[in-house]
């Protein structure tokens, strides 16, 4: 019985999961993040901050990590669930990318705007989260905390399309190899896999993002339109620049990607157990 829970688990068990996975990868690692963050601004690592402060920007996390990872989770199990039953049950790795589609569209809506304030606070170390908070909604209203959502949607959604089949797949092999489920440690080592190749592939849309969210308003990338903001970070700084962080990107999300779909895996058996 704990089995067909494990495969189709509840909404209650998706959300605790969800929120422990995120929050545990997402504090783990932020000093990575911060490096990333800080090696995609237009200003430069050292002038972004350099070393100092990693933690900056960590507040927002905080809030808003787990339950952005919960709804995501939320929304992908029960996507999971519905297509098991539809014509599309057959085509598994179309089921995976339209859920994990699904639950990126949702998600963005609660981690976007706590994207904003870390990484303006990431980029900006002498300042808190809780005042680059009141001064983007004083300047820019609360429009301003979406900058840059449809353009993080066009990062996640490529990054999830690759990454959740692969995870799916690498479970899925490992499991007909040795004749049972996987454990959490085996599904972390499989979400790690998938993570370094998705991160590594559509790196250029994250710096993109990166710049469209600590933009000056009235600049270019204020406007948020990826393309325009690729094509210019381009023509002035070559080709390289569109790839600025991806070591720190790639090592943070295969290490976050090994915690996150771990500690998702460990909570659900967990839970499973208890509730």
């Amino acid at each position: 019985m704990a089995d067909i829970h494990e495969n189709n688990p509840s909404f209650t068990i998706s959300l605790m999961s969800g929120a422990a996975a995120g929050l545990a990868v997402d504090l783990s690692l932020f000093p990575l993040d911060t490096m990333k963050t800080r090696l995609q601004s237009e200003h430069g690592f050292w002038k972004s901050g350099g070393f100092r402060n990693m933690y900056s920007g960590i507040g927002s996390v905080v809030v808003g990590s787990a339950p952005g990872a919960a709804v995501f989770f939320c929304t992908y199990e029960t996507i999971k669930s519905l297509c098991h039953y539809s014509m599309f049950s057959h085509t598994q790795s179309l089921v995976h990318m339209f859920a994990a589609s699904c639950g990126e569209v949702v998600s963005c809506m609660v981690r976007v705007p706590t994207e904003v304030v870390k990484q303006r606070a990431q980029a900006n170390a002498q300042l808190s989260s809780w005042g680059i908070l009141k001064t983007t909604i004083k300047t820019e209203g609360y429009r301003g905390l979406y900058r840059g959502y449809f353009c993080t949607l066009f990062r996640e959604i490529p990054f999830s399309l690759i990454q959740f089949p692969i995870w799916e797949y690498l479970k899925n092999v490992w499991s007909s190899h040795q004749g049972f489920r996987v454990r959490p440690w085996q599904s972390s080592l499989c979400g790690a896999v998938a993570g370094s190749i998705a991160a590594s592939i559509t790196t250029p849309l994250d710096v993109a993002k990166t710049r469209i969210m600590l933009a000056n308003k009235g600049a270019l990338a204020a406007e948020g339109d990826i393309f325009p903001v690729i094509k210019e970070i381009y023509r002035e700084e070559g080709f390289k620049s569109l790839f600025s962080g991806m070591l720190p990107r790639v090592l943070w999300i295969s290490i976050g990607g090994a915690i996150f779909f771990g500690a998702y895996e460990k909570s659900k058996v967990t839970l499973v157990t208890y509730l």
